[in-house]
């Protein structure tokens, strides 16, 4: 990539957000700015290699895109309101920035409104990536396993539901920010699972990164979306060794510590350090940090990890984590304290045969000294899985024992 086409990805990256949200804001229509934030940027990939990239790319990009959206508001006789708002906003000099209050606004009005809940879970995590990350649409149905037709067909119906529905384009305040904040932030956990999965998309896990990231600089008074920053950074810090040449699933035990990502391990321990009473995604954090910073598996605080998981299913109750809450008591105080704990969310029928169940059941039976039923269990959690890089770990689990 030349150094034109590499400061244009650069500035879409930093500014496409600001752009679109400052367009939304200010004409109401979602497509139009999206659209002539797209163009912005077509524009500068043809004329930035021979003219040189502006001193402030990003401010450059901003006023491409007002003055086509003044354009297209020109040729379509909008209203005349919006037109003299746009006229005067396109006088600003090219590079003339924002001010910072109002970019923080308009970014913070945008999550949050790709992120209501009125909309499907799944709209919004698609919406979000393409209206605040600019990821293709193809790229979207490709992780949704349906048709590039199909997810532009959703994305429409999204922005019309908004509109329709009369969906406020603003942060919530007071009470209503404790409520919606938390479905913010679950979307933006989908997002990073949608990435990290064992055969999820990788830049959708640093999408995720970067829109926590952003969302924490925003609001740097709420501790649970530092958490969530640092447990992405923790997760992710392992991105370069969870696979083997071959593409194979490396287990936690088997990875090349010394190869993990430790300045993001740092980064996300020093936010951690600075946070106090821990919510939902600071106390995964602590458990993520107990692994990434432990030398090897048996050097792990497991007590610790335990004394997490039994606050944070407290706090959240969910058969999920019951099940991790499982495996970590079964490290810390014996293989049986574990499987008795599994027994228990057995009973309970909520996960059936969900093969993470059985697999754990599968490792703490083998630590128990019962390989033979061992590798039975991580042989039927391979049948049950639908990720293909899942099952060849598992049976390789099995043929291990």
């Amino acid at each position: 990539m030349d150094a034109a086409a590499r400061a244009a990805s650069e500035a879409a990256v930093e500014a496409y957000p600001r752009i679109v949200a400052a367009l939304i804001r200010i004409t109401g229509d979602w497509t139009l700015a999206e659209d002539s934030a797209q163009e912005a940027l077509a524009v500068a990939l043809g004329r930035w290699p021979s003219e040189g990239v502006p001193d402030n790319p990003g401010g450059w990009l901003m006023t491409v895109a007002r003055n086509r959206a003044l354009d297209v508001l020109r040729r379509a006789t909008v209203e005349r309101r919006k037109l003299r708002e746009l006229a005067v906003l396109a006088l600003t000099a090219a590079t003339e920035e924002e001010p910072q209050e109002e970019v923080v606004d308009d970014r913070l009005r945008l999550i949050f409104t790709c992120c209501h809940p009125a909309l499907a879970l799944e709209a919004r995590v698609a919406l979000t990536l393409r209206t605040i990350c600019a990821v293709p649409a193809g790229d979207i149905a490709r992780a949704f396993l349906v048709s590039e037709s199909t997810m532009t067909r959703r994305l429409t119906r999204a922005k019309t539901k908004i509109s329709e529905a009369g969906i406020p384009y603003r942060v919530p305040e007071g009470a209503a920010l404790g409520e919606r904040l938390p479905g913010v932030l679950a979307v933006l956990y989908l997002l990073f699972t949608q990435g990290y999965n064992a055969d999820g998309e990788p830049a959708f896990a640093e999408e995720a990164i970067r829109l926590a990231r952003l969302l924490t600089g925003l609001m740097p008074e709420q501790p649970e979306a530092a958490g969530l920053l640092a447990l992405f950074l923790l997760q992710h810090s392992r991105r370069d060794v969870r696979r083997d040449p071959e593409g194979r699933l490396v287990p936690l035990d088997r990875q090349d510590r010394t190869r993990w990502d430790h300045l993001a391990i740092h980064e996300a321990t020093d936010i951690l350090s600075r946070l106090g009473h821990p919510g939902p995604y600071a106390l995964q954090a602590r458990i993520a940090a107990c692994h990434a910073t432990a030398p090897t598996l048996e050097a792990t605080d497991w007590p610790l990890i335990a004394r997490c998981y039994d606050e944070l299913v407290r706090l959240q109750p969910n058969p999920v984590i019951e099940l991790n809450r499982a495996v970590a008591h079964g490290y810390a105080f014996g293989p049986e304290a574990g499987l008795a704990l599994l027994a228990e969310l057995r009973s309970g029928g909520a996960l059936g045969d969900y093969p993470l169940l059985v697999a754990a059941e599968a490792d703490l039976t083998a630590r128990a000294g019962d390989r033979e039923r061992a590798a039975v269990l991580f042989r039927r959690a391979a049948e049950s899985t639908h990720s293909e890089s899942e099952r060849l770990a598992l049976l390789a689990r099995a043929a291990d024992l």
